[in-house]
């Protein structure tokens, strides 16, 4: 049977009414952090405790499940219980529950809860429970909760529980402040810009061209970097293809058909001239009028604007035809580019019209579109025609044939290719994702399939033999070697041209001397620097002092940086004491969380805790 590039898409059946109720499920498992969940079979009920707080198999199973379907979402694709299990996943959860119940334990001691209103208003703001009119919805709060194993009693206290610690999270994290000696250390760091100058090296730069190199020295080049000029280990596959390309321009073209589809499609050929236009509207004629009157004694245009509190994104139409002016059009298509037209009344009042260009006219004959038009035929005539001849290359291979016998029974066209698993050749047949996808599975014991191309196409293949990794012939890779020589070379002549001029500047020369200097006044840690290496900013921020020479070198890359100026943080920007309240927030919360999480393993120890690992790889094992 023919494989499709798509074949493994599967398309959803459900009514529109189950649709919808999936939708609703799919809310509460956002919700509730949990999805499918049903009570844990067996005798055992508890998975551990902490204290006087039992952790059921229930919430172990529940709070898995959800840490399981985040995993799942960040990876992309599904994960089975046992593999998230080899990533430690089952260990966070648990750690998760017991800090959860060590403070329950202690806002149970303590007497720490919320009253029946608040959890009342805590669920009925659950989005997954109310209806389309927003208001609480009781039937799909029962059905919900249904679905995920839990009564209303459990689920409300479940909720008055998190409510509890909340407030216990509160009281112990929320009166921390970051100490302003740290927050004022890495704010004098992180925001902390600098000048530079850069002397960028090119083969232009050197005192003299690289020499050619001798045979003698590529040869040497190539034995002691034959790793580069060997061909990895390859399929080689013969395989018989038709492409519509190749028959295309066989299919028969009919004028009439050619004809109809170009006036079908006039609005391609035949373009009418357009403008991009500015449409700036006023409340009445009167404020209109004083705005043309202010605009003709030599206002800026752009200042009526600014002075209705608009932008100029803000008025914008876009390019616009004739028709999409309506009563506005004779008078905007009068003025010539940069003019501006009315005040022209609309259906929004009374407006201005500025041009900003005029886009001419413009038509494609028939004649000159008959070629294009022929082609869209013509493959399209092709990609049937393959079309209805997959299945019979299907029957053919599945009665024996071979690919050569699909060259003289069906016209395809055979071709040899050695593929390389994983990456894209040159041949045309690999510029295809099925055939690739294909080459890269086939063995040698598989039987040939038609596979279905994404352009219409058709193709089968076989695996002949794998090629093992062998060196290029020195003769056949000489271009090759030769290019890399020359880079190689001219890298390490710039590299020790560099360090002399960096030994010349030391010394005290001027930069410029030695060719073009590119000057950056002031740059952050983050700043870019067009063509550039990511390990440009990282040296110029390591360099100490201010006059202190550095060179860069990277693949295709040699500079000499000089530091000119290191510039503390500018007090008075706004984007920096945004930046520098942001990491006092950042530190606060830091410290906060810290605490409270030492807190917590405090109370988890003064409480004690007792783990079932035995109840806890039952409940793992359950898990699909």
């Amino acid at each position: 049977m023919a494989k499709t590039p798509d074949e493994d898409v599967k398309r959803p059946k459900s009514k529109a009414k189950e649709a919808a109720a999936w939708v609703m499920i799919g809310m509460l498992i956002v919700g509730l952090g949990g999805f499918s969940i049903t009570n844990f079979g067996g005798g055992v009920r508890s998975v551990g405790s902490v204290g006087e707080v039992e952790i059921t198999t229930d919430d172990y199973a529940r709070a898995f499940q959800g840490r399981l379907s985040a995993f799942a979402q960040q990876f992309g694709q599904p994960i089975s219980a046992q593999e998230a299990i080899t990533f430690g996943l089952d260990r966070e959860v648990m750690q998760q529950l017991v800090d959860q119940a060590a403070l329950d334990n202690e806002a149970a001691r303590i007497g720490l809860s919320v009253g029946d209103a608040v959890v009342a208003s805590r669920v009925t703001e659950i989005p997954a429970f109310q209806s389309l009119s927003g208001g609480f919805d009781r039937e799909a709060y029962s059905f919900a909760l249904e679905r995920t194993g839990q009564t209303e009693a459990e689920f409300e206290n479940g909720i008055r529980r998190e409510l509890s610690r909340e407030l216990l999270q509160n009281m112990i994290a929320g009166g921390f402040v970051a100490p302003q000696s740290m927050t004022d250390t890495i704010f004098a760091w992180a925001a902390e810009l600098r000048g530079f100058s850069m002397l960028r090296l090119t083969e232009a730069d050197l005192p003299s061209p690289v020499a050619d190199p001798t045979e003698d020295e590529l040869k040497a080049y190539y034995d002691a970097n034959i790793a580069t000029f060997t061909r990895p280990e390859a399929k080689r596959i013969t395989y018989a293809a038709l492409l519509p390309e190749a028959i295309a321009k066989d299919q028969p073209v009919d004028d009439a058909m050619l004809r109809q589809m170009y006036d079908d499609r006039i609005a391609e050929f035949v373009i009418p001239e357009r403008r991009i236009v500015e449409r700036l509207v006023y409340p009445d004629q009167a404020s209109a009028d004083a705005a043309k009157a202010e605009l003709d004694a030599g206002t800026p245009f752009e200042a009526l604007v600014t002075a209705r509190g608009l932008t100029l994104d803000a008025i914008d139409l876009g390019d616009v035809t004739v028709e999409d002016l309506g009563q506005a059009a004779e008078a905007v298509f009068a003025v010539e580019e940069g003019g501006v037209a009315g005040p022209v009344a609309t259906d929004l009042g009374p407006a201005l019209f500025r041009v900003v260009s005029v886009l001419a006219a413009d038509e494609t004959t028939f004649e000159q579109a008959r070629e294009t038009l022929a082609i869209e035929i013509q493959t399209d005539a092709a990609r049937r025609l393959i079309s209805d001849q997959v299945e019979e290359i299907d029957n053919l291979l599945a009665g024996g044939a071979t690919l050569e016998d699909l060259v003289k029974d069906a016209g395809l066209t055979l071709g040899t290719i050695d593929h390389v698993p994983g990456q894209q050749g040159t041949d045309v047949i690999e510029g295809y994702p099925a055939f690739r996808a294909a080459a890269d599975a086939v063995q040698a014991d598989d039987y040939a399939e038609a596979i279905v191309l994404e352009d219409g196409g058709v193709v089968a293949l076989r695996l002949d033999e794998v090629v093992p990794a062998a060196p290029i012939p020195f003769d056949e890779a000489r271009d090759a070697v030769d290019a890399a020589w020359r880079a190689d070379a001219l890298t390490k002549a710039l590299s020790a041209r560099a360090i002399e001029i960096k030994a010349a500047l030391e010394g005290g020369a001027a930069i410029g001397t030695f060719g073009i200097v590119d000057v950056t006044p002031e740059i952050a840690r983050d700043g870019f620097i067009a063509d550039a290496p990511d390990s440009l900013m990282p040296a110029v921020f390591a360099m100490a002092n201010e006059g202190d020479v550095q060179v860069v070198e990277e693949p295709g890359f040699v500079a000499v940086i000089r530091l000119d100026r290191i510039l503390p943080p500018d007090a008075t920007d706004e984007e920096a004491q945004a930046f520098r309240e942001a990491l006092v927030e950042r530190a606060r919360q830091a410290i906060a969380g810290d605490a409270f999480a030492a807190f917590t393993r405090a109370l988890a120890d003064e409480a004690g805790i007792t783990l079932d690992q035995a109840a806890i790889n039952a409940v793992n094992s359950s898990m699909p």
